[in-house]
């Protein structure tokens, strides 16, 4: 989201951009899984829309951003009893439709059909270009393990969490401001787990478990349940994406994936009460899922060394600080 707020307004601004994504789509933590059974919102469930330009950029796609009634967001004790109604309802929940991963893939088509979408593509390495310094050149590599090297930029963005920003500088051996502010950002990893429940979609049986589609929970191991089927715009098999908690996630991010899928469906069945054995189940870590401590502004900008940096990590954590935060980046830069 923050890559591609930003890559837009600079290309509206009448700036040349091309926005080198190391997965095979853009998207970032809007990633739509996809499945037999439906898709999965593996990151973000869902945004709310405070700010006004926020709400004018999803003007411009009518159609693609949807309300989801979520009978409000419950929140759940460690036995998955209702303690709360949650979230107030009176504030927009709002979700990308057919997958969250819409909204970012829609604003970063025209990117894509100019050329300047390279995805399956990681920067490896910083450097002032060989001909025309002080302008940047980008070594990199792809899923083959090729390299390349694309040079000609007066600027470079970078629109990923603090600390692999961080790391990428220090590799580059760049000497910039922008190192020490991004060590103070601290972000927690967040374990996800995808589940589809196919024998629910019968006559006289439309759900499994309990009557709300999205909560917080305090068990131990979960901090979120939402039943992506309850979407606008999705297929109607019971599908749920649940996400783990922060310490959970942090205590558990080396394990196995599959140990780790084997806990939290143990603790799925003891917060919804659904015990039947699921016909789908995956797992997916993000290494930095939730800001914790953030930057306290809106982007990191070196003008002196046309290097910039943005992410929702400057902010909060929310989908909208993302947009935010890479909005402000490409004004200051424009």
């Amino acid at each position: 989201m923050a890559g591609i707020a930003c890559a837009r307004t600079l290309v509206q601004a009448g700036h040349q951009v091309t926005v080198f994504e190391k997965s095979s789509a853009a998207g970032g933590r809007t990633t739509t899984v996809d499945s037999p059974f439906g898709g999965f919102d593996a990151g973000v469930q869902y945004f709310t829309v405070r700010d006004a330009r926020f709400a004018r950029a999803i003007d411009t796609v009518p159609g693609v951003c949807k309300r989801w009634s979520a009978n409000s967001v419950r929140v759940l004790d460690a036995a998955g009893r209702v303690t709360a109604a949650g979230l107030p309802t009176r504030e927009a929940h709002w979700v990308a439709s057919p997958g969250m991963q819409s909204l970012v893939a829609t604003w970063a088509e025209p990117l894509a059909q100019a050329g300047r979408l390279i995805t399956d593509t990681c920067v490896t390495r910083i450097e002032h270009d060989a001909l025309n310094a002080p302008g940047w050149q980008l070594r990199t590599e792809g899923p083959d393990g090729g390299h390349h090297v694309y040079a000609g930029f007066d600027a470079v963005l970078l629109a990923q969490p603090a600390t692999p920003a961080q790391a990428l500088l220090s590799t580059s051996a760049i000497d910039s401001s922008l190192s020490a502010a991004l060590s103070s950002v601290a972000i927690a990893p967040c374990w996800t787990l995808m589940l589809a429940y196919p024998q629910a979609v019968r006559p006289g049986l439309t759900t499994l478990g309990p009557q709300w589609n999205a909560a917080r929970s305090t068990h131990h191991r979960i901090a979120w349940l939402a039943r992506e089927s309850s979407k606008p715009g999705r297929p109607s098999v019971e599908r749920w994406t649940v996400q783990a908690s922060p310490a959970w996630s942090a205590e558990h991010l080396e394990d196995d994936a599959e140990r780790v899928q084997a806990k939290l469906i143990k603790a799925f069945a003891e917060v919804t009460g659904i015990r039947a054995q699921p016909a789908h189940a995956q797992t997916q870590r993000w290494r930095y899922a939730q800001t914790t401590h953030p930057l306290g502004r809106s982007h990191l900008w070196d003008a002196q060394l046309g290097l910039g940096a943005c992410g929702d990590w400057c902010l909060g954590h929310r989908l909208e600080d993302a947009f935010v935060s890479g909005l402000e980046l490409a004004l200051a830069v424009a």
